[in-house]
């Protein structure tokens, strides 16, 4: 096996159009295809040609919060510019925090839709 990636990540969400919208304003993601899915559910995918989210809302959308961490700690994202990306994330309404500078690179967190935790990190 040569050069293995990760093309995909599946998450639920609750609402997967205000996610997708939310997330197309942070990371400049275009939306790759929307339709039905398992279970009478829906999906939306969204990233790059290469890689993508896969936001899936079960026909019976869950009610309440997802636990933080159940078992999704966090999802990375590597970005050219840090300063540039916490400011889009501030825009779409979610808070930055947990800021650091070690090798290999500079990175921030925030919680966003459905509380899932995002690093975001630059290495430039």
């Amino acid at each position: 096996m040569t050069d293995a990636f990760i093309e995909h990540i599946n998450i639920t969400v609750t609402d997967p159009d205000g996610a997708a919208e939310k997330l197309r304003q942070i990371f400049g993601w275009t939306e790759r295809w929307r339709g039905p899915a398992l279970n009478g559910g829906r999906t939306i995918h969204l990233g790059s040609e290469d890689h993508y989210l896969a936001l899936y809302c079960p026909k019976d959308v869950p009610a309440g919060r997802f636990p933080k961490g159940a078992p999704l700690q966090h999802i990375g994202v590597v970005v050219d510019d840090l300063d540039d990306a916490e400011t889009r994330v501030a825009a779409a309404g979610y808070r930055p925090f947990n800021h650091g500078d070690y090798e290999p690179g500079r990175r921030f967190y925030f919680l966003g839709p459905d509380e899932i935790e995002f690093e975001v990190v630059s290495y430039a």
